[in-house]
């Protein structure tokens, strides 16, 4: 099980306070981090209180995950794109597609780096 499940939340996804949502989504980029440090490649990540940062040093892009505690959602912004991740059934999935955070992420990182990266949760 991963560590951001273990959350207080409503029965319905929601986070019961600002608190419990900070909380999951520290445990996530912790989590990213401690992943992204093991690939191979000029990367700078940094985990800030509130945001992970990851630059691509050879190819001068960057990735930003941010929390955003209003709407207790993960921001992302890659590739000149940004996707909105929300709490449901256990795992982070964008709002508008479904689609999940990790396989997304593990998509665009494979494609920055020409290499297959799979994120774990």
């Amino acid at each position: 099980m991963s560590r951001y499940l273990g959350a207080r939340m409503h029965n319905s996804g929601r986070f019961s306070d600002d608190s419990s949502f900070r909380r999951a989504v520290e445990d996530v980029f912790a989590s990213l981090l401690e992943q992204i440090d093991e690939l191979d490649g000029e990367l700078d990540a940094r985990h800030i209180p509130g945001g992970l940062t990851v630059v691509f040093e050879a190819l001068g892009s960057t990735f930003v995950l941010s929390q955003q505690t209003p709407t207790h959602e993960i921001w992302l912004s890659a590739n000149l794109r940004a996707w909105h991740f929300r709490f449901v059934d256990g795992t982070w999935v964008e709002r508008d597609t479904t689609v999940p955070l990790l396989p997304l992420l593990s998509g665009l990182f494979s494609e920055k780096l020409g290499t297959s990266v799979e994120f774990r949760g």
